[in-house]
Formats: C-alpha cells, structure tokens, sequence
C-alpha cells in the first residue's frame, strides 16, 4: 500500500494507492482517519473490485444496512446487500424511463441524506462507478458541518434544539412521484433527527435535506418556510463538490453531516450501472422495513386508508 491523498474543493479528500480488496487494518485505520476529517473520499482505481470485494470492503466498517428481504426484480443483477441506483433492468439493458421505478429514482436529483428516514442510525454509504456516463450524471457532495459554520448567530440559536422528521414519501413528492401515505411502507420510512447533529469529528453539523418534511413543535407554514430557507443556504454553489465518475471510483460520504445528490444525465441514452452499500452506525445487520414487505410496494397503488 503506497497511498496519496490529495484535498478536494470545497470539501473532502481524494486518496490513491491502496486496493479497497485487500481492507487490512492499515487501510481500515486511514479510511476512518480520513473519513473523520473529510467526510467525503474518493477512492480512486478499484475498478478490479466486485460485489463480493465491496461489501467485505464495507462490512470492515460496521454492520450493514440491508435492502429489503424481498428485493425488486432490477436488484436481483447485484448481490444482496448492495443496492443497484442504475438505470438498468434484470437483462442489464437501459430500463423504461417512465416507470414507476425511473420516477421514484428522480428523487435522487434532492439533496438529502441516505436513510435518514430509518430509525437505524446511518454511517456511510459506499458508492462504486461500475459503468459512468461520458458526460454529466455527476454526484454532488455538501458537508455540513462547514454550513453550520457558515449560518449567521441568530439562525444558529433559532434552530438549537429543534427536531425534525425525515420522510421518504416526503422527498418522493418533491420530485413529482406518486406515493400516498397509505402505503404500507409509510410507517417504516420516517424517523426524527436532530436539526443540529454532532458528527464523528466533535463538529455540530446541520441535518437537513430532502427528507426532512416538518420541524416538530412548530406550524407548518413556518415549518416549511425554515426547512426551505435553510436548504437553500446550504446548497449554495461555493459548498458544493461535484464529483465527475471516472469507472472504477469508489465515493464514501458519512450520512451524518452530509448531503449529496445524483446530478441528471441522458437516461435514455447512457447506461450508468452504480451499486452502493449503507454502513450503519451500530446494530446488526438487518433490512430498515419488515420481512414481509418490499420495496416494490412504493409504486403499486394501495386502498384507502391501508396502513
């Protein structure tokens, strides 16, 4: 292992020279490292890597959130535990566009932050360019601990204390999808966080995104009016890096004190083939909604008042 790490604007680190296969005690001990400091790290040069070697990767990390027990078809092309944000069907040819599936994916466009919806508390997420598009489709990252830096005083003592609800029909709304929340889904997918959360550094960081659907205690004109005011600070170009996939990068990012998006590219053109895990924080290994349901529930219609 010979590795190099260069700093990435306005946040997060770029590290070469190591072989995320082999994930010794040094390798884990610098992610970590870096991971702590950074927040967000490009693995560069792991296009060698496979399911199997990602998840081992992962699992060094901490336990792993899992993808539902009864999977969607178009998962079945990655090995479980990973979670395909491709745009690829089971045959591994360009899916419909205007699927269910392609429309629930747009919500990938918001900023947010991986499984803040789940009570399960989320670490990271891992994310491996198998095939990237030549052009746009990039991932842009916010680390929000330099916006909480960034917030004026007063603003900093509005929102001390405040909690917030993360939802996932919520942010799937935003992006134009119909989801009701008579899904049997709903009660699974929403989860309260802190508005301020303190990150793995010591460092308080502002816990936003697309999720968060409401400020508890609080009306929600004013609710909304708070949230969409503080996203708006936060997504602001100047704390924005926007990573451009080269096949082979591996992107990390602590789903604690940022937020990222998948940036549009020409869907129906390019094949983009990208598989994440989801380390969580602590716990054991298991799938954030019960056994007997499925994913594939997000785009069925349900009956009036079925919860």
């Amino acid at each position: 292992m010979n590795p190099e790490v260069k700093l990435l604007e306005p946040s997060g680190a770029l590290l070469t020279g190591v072989d995320c296969a082999r994930p010794d005690d040094a390798l884990v001990a610098l992610v970590e490292d870096l991971m702590r400091e950074h927040a967000v790290l490009v693995i560069r040069g792991q296009g060698h890597i496979d399911d199997a070697q990602h998840l081992a990767f992962s699992r060094a990390f901490g336990p792993l959130e899992l993808p539902a027990s009864k999977p969607n078809a178009h998962m079945a092309r990655v090995a479980f535990g990973l979670y395909d944000v491709s745009n690829l069907g089971p045959d591994g040819e360009i899916a419909d566009p205007d699927s269910p599936r392609a429309k629930i994916s747009k919500g990938n466009e918001l900023f947010h932050a991986d499984s803040s919806f789940n009570d399960l508390p989320s670490k990271w997420s891992i994310l491996r360019g198998v095939v990237v598009t030549p052009e746009k489709g990039e991932t842009e990252l916010i680390d929000g601990r330099l916006v909480y830096d960034a917030l004026p005083g007063a603003l900093k003592a509005r929102i001390a204390g405040l909690e917030v609800e993360h939802n996932y029909f919520h942010s799937r709304r935003k992006a134009g999808a119909t989801v009701s929340d008579d899904n049997p889904l709903a009660p699974y997918m929403r989860a309260v966080h802190p508005l301020v959360r303190t990150s793995a550094s010591g460092r308080p960081a502002l816990f936003v995104g697309a999720h968060a659907a409401r400020i508890l205690g609080m009306d929600e004109a004013e609710s909304t009016a708070l949230i969409e005011d503080l996203l708006a600070f936060a997504t602001q170009r100047k704390f924005v890096y926007a990573h451009k996939w080269q096949a082979g990068d591996i992107v990390i990012w602590d789903n604690r004190c940022t937020l990222h998006r998948g940036t549009e590219y020409d869907y129906r053109r390019y094949k983009r083939d990208m598989r994440r895990s989801t380390v969580n924080e602590s716990g054991e290994e298991r799938s954030a909604i019960p056994a007997h349901l499925s994913l594939a529930m997000l785009s069925q219609p349900q009956p009036a008042g079925r919860m």
